[in-house]
């Protein structure tokens, strides 16, 4: 709250106080009416330019979603923005309105225009985040957390392929939530309380593969049910989780490389998604990988941490999380410190100092325990290179943070920042649940909503580490580079209408030409026993020198010639946990391989 009334200049919580305060004099004939009380809610809430901070509205509205049935996407041309329908839905049928055509008009506003309008009601945390909500929610409205449109259609003036300006008028169209999966955690869970997700960008990347790939998630449902185990995507490898996974191999005028999308991480099971990836990463080119998080609106945080060490030489050190300093946090933190659902005891100490110190915020602890983000170490050797965007959101952009603060790779953007949300978000009925059953609970100050209704807030925020630390993450998030050492200026790629209409060739052709200037590096490396020895085999290149390590403990260092080597290593005494191989280009750590013994 601090940080946004700074940047926003606004005081949500005294509108609430002076809403309150207007609905208890208001008398029988005169109260407000049902719509004008949600359109209020909705505004106080998006006042603080936090999409983890959502009122949800109550039935008959949070069960539906309305939409028009075709997507609008952002490219430039001559250095120009246009606004280009990219997708038509099963049913549109039309002569002249295909994708290509070029927005004009929005109900005679300028598209431009009504992009920003829309953009209003919408939290983006900066102005290219709040751009790309206005883009994003043009054409579909959740209605848990917006009323319905004010218009029952739209009418767009649009240039046709063979250069008319000609119009369509479009119905609004609606379609109960649970024709997608929502994702809300069982409050009962360890992942309910280590969320970092934007649920509009994920309800509405939801809705568009109904409307647009219905077969992925009905390949979903079908695996979820056991009847089938991979499914066979549009484009690309197979995979268990077609709705969190896009893979396949790109052709690019810089060499053969890997791609892939991680449409989400909205996912129940961190070990799962890693063992997926894996399985994904292995299939593809291993002298590069373009990793691709545009529109990824978060998910489970553990998830994202986790998967870093993958993909890198480097210890992994997360991005630590601290509570705003109240009587509440306390309370929750004294309440469950530990208890059976979560550990919030590293927190309690700062929050009880600072009734007598002032401090606005508690001291910072990650969520992802470091081990987790170490404990399987790297599984990729060749370079790097991350594709971020404007609805890059909460785990999506602590990941990018991390990504970025580990010097894991070069990040491109298609904007010129992230979503900047880097935050831990808990629902009411998380909220409500965990300190109901926290340890010496004796009653709570919240309360169940009726109806339906809901509320999320950001719990905790995350901070940057490293050359960043300290940095909130929160409203400020990732700023591209494409060079690991310079971090000050964006690298951006302007999404081309090839792009749009093309699977995204331009941009990964650009992301394929960063990539091929990195050096490459390889560590192969088989371990076997025979006796009290273990035989290490190895395979490098571009490694000068091996480090060899049980249980952390060194043991011995070698230098490689003619990019291998082979070496024993005698048992200890008593039983080892695993084996780490440090593979060096000249005194730079490049490479690491880690295996259980």
């Amino acid at each position: 709250m601090p940080l946004k009334r700074a940047m926003h200049a606004v005081d949500p919580v005294q509108r609430l106080r002076l809403l309150k305060y207007k609905l208890e004099q208001m008398s029988e004939e005169n109260k407000m009416k049902q719509l004008d009380f949600h359109s209020e809610m909705t505004r106080i809430f998006t006042s603080l330019r936090d999409l983890h901070t959502n009122y949800f509205l109550p039935t008959p509205y949070n069960d539906k979603i309305a939409f028009l049935p075709f997507q609008i996407e952002e490219c430039f041309e001559d250095n120009q923005r246009k606004y280009i329908v990219s997708r038509l839905a099963a049913g549109l049928d039309h002569p002249t309105f295909k994708p290509g055509v070029e927005v004009k008009y929005w109900n005679g506003v300028p598209i431009e225009r009504e992009i920003n309008l829309n953009a209003n009601l919408h939290a983006g945390s900066n102005t290219e985040a709040n751009h790309a909500r206005g883009i994003d929610s043009l054409t579909i409205r959740l209605l848990k957390r917006e009323l319905p449109p004010d218009e029952e259609w739209v009418i767009l003036g649009y240039r046709s392929l063979s250069g008319e300006d000609l119009e369509l008028k479009q119905n609004w169209l609606v379609m109960p939530s649970n024709e997608v999966k929502a994702y809300f955690p069982d409050p009962s869970t360890k992942a309910a309380t280590s969320q970092g997700i934007d649920i509009e960008t994920y309800m509405i990347q939801q809705t568009r593969k109904a409307l647009f790939v219905p077969d992925v998630l009905k390949a979903q449902k079908r695996i979820e049910s056991g009847e089938i185990s991979v499914a066979e995507p549009p484009m690309g490898l197979q995979t268990s989780m077609p709705t969190v996974f896009v893979a396949r191999k790109v052709d690019t005028p810089y060499g053969s490389y890997g791609y892939i999308r991680i449409i989400t991480f909205a996912v129940d099971d961190d070990e799962k998604f890693i063992k997926e990836f894996l399985s994904l990463v292995r299939s593809l080119p291993q002298n590069g990988l373009i990793l691709d998080m545009r529109h990824n609106g978060g998910g489970l945080i553990y998830a994202s941490e986790r998967l870093l060490q993958l993909l890198t030489s480097h210890h992994i050190k997360p991005e630590p999380a601290q509570f705003i300093s109240t009587p509440l946090t306390y309370e929750l933190c004294r309440r469950n410190a530990p208890s059976p659902y979560i550990d919030l005891s590293p927190w309690l100490e700062s929050l009880k100092q600072s009734v007598e110190t002032g401090a606005t915020f508690s001291q910072s602890f990650s969520i992802t325990p470091e081990a987790w983000c170490n404990d399987i170490g790297q599984m990729y050797y060749g370079p790097v290179i991350l594709i971020t965007d404007a609805l890059c959101y909460s785990a999506t952009d602590i990941f990018a943070a991390g990504f970025q603060d580990n010097k894991i790779g070069p990040i491109l953007g298609t904007s010129g920042n992230t979503g900047a949300g880097g935050a831990n978000v808990w629902t009411h009925s998380d909220l409500e649940h965990i300190i109901r059953q926290g340890s010496g609970s004796n009653g709570s100050q919240i309360k169940s909503l009726p109806n339906g209704a809901g509320m999320r807030v950001s719990l905790r925020r995350t901070l940057r580490i490293h050359e960043h630390e300290g940095m909130p993450l929160e409203d400020l998030g990732v700023i591209p580079n494409a060079s690991l050492y310079d971090n000050k200026s964006a690298d951006v790629h302007k999404m081309t209408k090839q792009d749009v209409l093309n699977n995204n060739i331009d941009l990964i052709n650009h992301a394929a030409s960063i990539i091929a200037k990195i050096p490459i590096y390889r560590l192969s490396t088989e371990i076997s026993s025979n006796g009290d020895k273990l035989i290490v085999k190895t395979e490098t290149v571009n490694i000068s020198r091996l480090d060899a390590y049980i249980d952390d403990r060194p043991q011995l260092s070698i230098d490689v010639k003619n990019n291998s080597a082979q070496f024993d290593l005698k048992k200890p005494q008593y039983d080892p946990s695993f084996i780490k191989i440090e593979g060096y280009n000249d005194k730079t750590l490049v490479a690491v391989h880690r295996e259980k013994i």
